[in-house]
């Protein structure tokens, strides 16, 4: 099969294509035809050794995957050969979605939303699973309550305000002022422009504030929250001084680091199919271009997702 490794940490330039034995899946897995597979921030941390889940290359990169179910191992009930499924599996450790085939723990994917192409629904399951996670399970955001997105024109941030939106939330929402109709067209309530206008300004009483930004915009965050209102952390979820901080404010700590989940994905897929969420996905790239899916990533003006297409 055809896949994307690398055999040194580095650039995009390190990403090349190879042929790879094809894996079989082992007991309670499918093998799945990767139809499309999308491209994170974490694939590129991972690529330059910024994040080392993956260990020493080769190795091969991604976890977003839409595909079809080419074989069953013993113990799967949940899928039959030729249902198009769709997920994230084995996040941290490695999956291999950057190729033609890959093996998944039938639990941890889902059938794949009847109205999304499998780009989209490539483009759903990390991103959509970390704000799911993040503000639905450990945030518990309720309707009327008001919540605030940074990156809202991002992967994970303009799911979040679809989600935030879907469950009766009032958005508000920081991106620079080129998204700023995008988001507003996702439902998002407020804008503000990170670039021009400090968003502490006025803002205060906040419900929930989701951030995967970090540093000083996490410590101006705490000032907008009401008393035990939300902080819901993508970066310093082990950061035990911020997470201290935050408690001697009176606020809550929410750390937030995706993991597979097929109730959440079908609880997604139930948003989805209502015409509550929908994945942007803004440039498709065939698998050999992943190191140009690398540069846009990095390059922090994509709205929405780059998608890989196999």
């Amino acid at each position: 099969m055809r896949a994307i490794t690398q055999r040194s940490l580095g650039g995009p330039s390190v990403l090349e294509s190879v042929e790879l034995e094809r894996p079989e899946p082992m007991v309670t897995e499918v093998l799945v035809r990767v139809h499309a597979a999308s491209v994170n921030p974490v694939d590129t941390y991972v690529r330059a050794g910024m994040m080392p889940l993956l260990g020493r290359p080769p190795f091969v990169l991604g976890w977003d995957v839409s595909g079809v179910v080419e074989a069953v191992a013993p113990g799967v009930n949940r899928f039959r050969v030729g249902d198009e499924v769709y997920g994230m599996p084995a996040f941290p450790r490695a999956a291999g979605a950057y190729a033609e085939y890959v093996t998944a723990p039938a639990r941890q994917l889902s059938r794949k939303p009847a109205g999304l192409s499998h780009a989209e629904a490539a483009a759903l399951p990390l991103a959509g699973l970390t704000a799911w996670q993040g503000l639905v399970d450990g945030a518990g955001l309720q309707a009327g309550q008001r919540v605030l997105v940074h990156g809202a024109g991002g992967g994970v941030g303009h799911l979040a305000v679809q989600i935030a939106k879907a469950r009766g939330a009032e958005v508000y929402a920081t991106a620079g002022a080129d998204k700023h109709d995008f988001l507003r067209e996702l439902g998002a309530d407020h804008l503000i422009d990170h670039r021009t206008t400090d968003f502490t300004a006025g803002l205060t009483d906040l419900d929930v504030v989701l951030d995967p930004i970090g540093g000083d915009v996490a410590d101006r965050s705490l000032t907008v929250l009401r008393e035990g209102g939300a902080l819901v952390t993508l970066v310093q979820s082990s950061d035990r001084e911020f997470a201290e901080r935050v408690a001697a404010a009176g606020l809550r700590f929410v750390p937030t680091v995706v993991e597979p989940d097929h109730v959440g994905l079908e609880a997604l897929t139930e948003l989805v199919e209502a015409g509550l969420l929908r994945p942007h996905v803004e440039q498709e790239l065939p698998l050999a271009e992943a190191a140009k899916a690398h540069e846009l990533i990095e390059g922090r003006r994509t709205k929405g997702k780059i998608v890989l297409t196999v």
